[in-house]
């Protein structure tokens, strides 16, 4: 037996069999940033870049994300998604727009990767709708930051 949950015995790419677990609510919330300069930032808060409302672009290219998640990563599960948000907070002494997506899910694994995808990819979405402007936007800190459901329990980052 392999000591991977994602490899067998003989070396091969397996999907971890979760048929035998018991179906429990899931949710998972993950963070990330983006950072501007200034210039930027506040065509972005006046919706006045070329390309459009970044936010709202974002928002749906998140949510997106989330559902296709099990095509993006190897051997991910295909989930029934109950829920995804995608949300942001504006800092406007640093010029960071903060990217928080929630997933929900009625199953037998995790929302993690959907929740992290879904930031990932509105994230990626912003620096899109600003690159006409800005090439060096940064994504950064991207985590998960909570999670519960399964027999792992509650998952709260610090």
């Amino acid at each position: 037996m392999s000591e991977f949950s994602h490899i067998d015995a003989s070396g091969n790419a397996v999907m971890v069999d979760v048929s035998s677990k018991m179906d429990t609510v899931r949710k998972a919330i993950a963070k990330g940033k983006v950072l501007l300069n200034e210039k930027t930032f506040k065509m972005l808060q006046q919706q006045a870049l070329p390309k459009g409302d970044a936010f709202a672009a974002a928002k749906l290219a998140g949510i997106m994300g989330a559902k296709e998640t099990h095509r993006l990563i190897p051997l991910c599960h295909p989930l029934a998604l109950s829920y995804v948000d995608v949300r942001f907070s504006i800092d406007e002494s640093n010029f960071t727009i903060e990217v928080e997506a929630e997933a929900r899910t009625t199953g037998k694994t995790g929302v993690e990767m959907e929740a992290l995808i879904a930031v990932q990819i509105a994230a990626a979405t912003i620096y899109d709708m600003c690159k006409a402007v800005q090439k060096d936007v940064i994504i950064s800190d991207c985590r998960l930051v909570y999670k519960e459901g399964g027999k792992s329990g509650i998952f709260k980052a610090e």
